[in-house]
């Protein structure tokens, strides 16, 4: 990648995240075909951003694996980040990661990736979103809004704490966690600039369907 595509890699992202307001997190019970397929239908159905979340698979895999997503993704003008490991968003040539609140620390996340590639961090309260400022983040992601299965163990932030960090918030506020087509609208309308998506999206029964009506539901939202 040249210094000047490089460089256009974060306000890249900004601008998807402004123009869909939907960021669809990869579910890792699927197998990686089923994943690819799931991906290749999001992206037809007009989702953009994509995080590739996998817990349990060797990091050789996941490597291969964030390639393959990878390669989708920018074909039809998308981005994916790597959630949890810098290490492979870099071996993988991913537009960049995203840094829960048990991983690196995010300055370091920023060193590794240096100044051009995306990076996100995760927050609970709203006090953890200037530090994640200050440390390098372009965006964080904001929960558990909702009890959510993909994370039982989440601390459930609720939607009156969502929209406190949005209003206090010198970044773009992600909202994640137990998020539905249904509850969409509701996150945005605390002022969330968009709605991050594991099961409402990659285990849905048409998941091209689910996108395009989540993909509406935001848009319907920003325009109450």
């Amino acid at each position: 990648m040249s210094h000047s595509a490089a460089s256009e890699v974060r306000p890249r992202f900004r601008e998807l995240l402004s123009a869909t307001g939907v960021y669809a997190v990869t579910d890792d019970s699927l197998a990686p075909e089923l994943l690819a397929a799931a991906v290749s239908e999001l992206l037809d159905a007009g989702i953009r951003l994509f995080q590739y979340r996998d817990k349990v698979r060797p990091d050789r895999q996941r490597v291969e694996i964030a390639v393959a997503l990878g390669d989708l993704t920018h074909a039809t003008g998308g981005m994916l980040l790597v959630n949890d490991r810098v290490d492979i968003a870099l071996a993988a040539g991913a537009d960049g990661a995203h840094l829960g609140q048990d991983d690196l620390p995010v300055d370091v996340g920023r060193e590794m990736l240096g100044p051009d590639l995306v990076l996100g961090a995760s927050a609970s309260y709203p006090p953890e979103i200037e530090i994640a400022r200050s440390a390098g983040a372009d965006y964080v992601g904001f929960g558990a809004v909702f009890s959510t299965d993909t994370k039982p163990d989440a601390e459930y932030a609720g939607l009156d704490r969502l929209e406190e960090a949005c209003r206090q918030s010198a970044l773009p506020v992600v909202g994640i966690g137990g998020i539905t087509v249904e509850r969409a609208g509701d996150v945005i309308g605390r002022g969330a600039a968009g709605v991050a998506v594991v099961s409402a999206l990659f285990r849905a029964e048409d998941p091209a369907a689910a996108a395009r009506r989540l993909l509406d539901e935001v848009r319907a939202a920003r325009n109450r």
